[in-house]
């Protein structure tokens, strides 16, 4: 059963991808002919092989409350962050917004805690992940509109980092 079980690993590294792909082909060409059959077939087979080592390493979640309440932060800030740049833009003639880069020091290595701190920078309204130094040290931030710096670090570094560390180191 293990050689099988290996053999089957080897031919299919990510069987979930396999299968995607597989159907994903079928449902855009909206057919079940053999030749697309067969080319879903050697997509699904070859296409997760040649790109996996693109692929992250697996994930180990070690807080799942942690990260229900990570999912709950980032919500509530998508949806305040997107109210104050509105409000922002909107009384742009009044004040221009405090638009500045913020340098803010990380204790993250985890390259998925990285990847989703990369996204969540993203999605929450005002902030733009600008550059991370090649150590990983410094991550550089243009926010939209900044009042304090150090409040905003002290924020950013509690609401997004800590948890990402509980979760993923």
């Amino acid at each position: 059963m293990k050689k099988s079980r290996t053999t089957m690993k080897g031919l299919f590294p990510a069987p979930l991808l396999s299968a995607s792909l597989f159907v994903l082909w079928l449902v855009l060409n909206q057919s079940l002919s053999a030749g697309h059959l067969l080319l879903a077939a050697v997509l699904a087979l070859f296409i997760p092989r040649i790109t996996q080592r693109l692929r992250p390493s697996a994930v180990r979640i070690r807080r799942p409350g942690v990260l229900a309440g990570l999912i709950l932060t980032v919500g509530i800030d998508v949806l305040t962050s997107a109210v104050q740049v509105g409000w922002g833009v909107l009384r742009s003639y009044r004040r221009s917004p405090n638009g500045a880069f913020v340098k803010i020091p990380l204790e993250l290595r985890d390259p998925n805690a990285l990847a989703a701190l990369a996204v969540i920078t993203t999605v929450v309204p005002g902030t733009v992940w600008s550059e991370l130094a090649p150590d990983h040290s410094v991550l550089l931030l243009h926010v939209f509109d900044l009042g304090h710096e150090a409040h905003f670090i002290a924020r950013y570094k509690s609401r997004y980092e800590r948890p990402l560390k509980e979760i993923f180191e």
